[in-house]
């Protein structure tokens, strides 16, 4: 979990579809709106969030929902916590 934790998080792209879900949930072409690349890499940077489990999709029709997982982000709090105490 750790390794692909940070990979995922190691690129700022990743970090601010983060930040977007943070909000709310949102669709592909929602999130699209807010960078300037190809759906296929935004859909990349998704797939690399997901195995991270960072976050989570749902189907609704022909659309997918993105949300954040935030209970990764407490075991990874929980890892930083360790790395660091003492």
């Amino acid at each position: 979990m750790e390794h692909s934790l940070f990979k995922a998080l190691a690129d700022g792209s990743r970090r601010k579809i983060l930040t977007l879900l943070k909000e709310r949930e949102m669709s592909v072409s929602e999130l699209q709106e807010h960078f300037q690349m190809a759906q296929a890499s935004l859909s990349h940077h998704l797939d690399i969030l997901k195995r991270a489990n960072l976050v989570r999709s749902r189907r609704e029709g022909q659309f997918i929902f993105y949300e954040i997982n935030t209970s990764v982000f407490e075991e990874a709090a929980a890892v930083l916590y360790e790395l660091f105490s003492k």
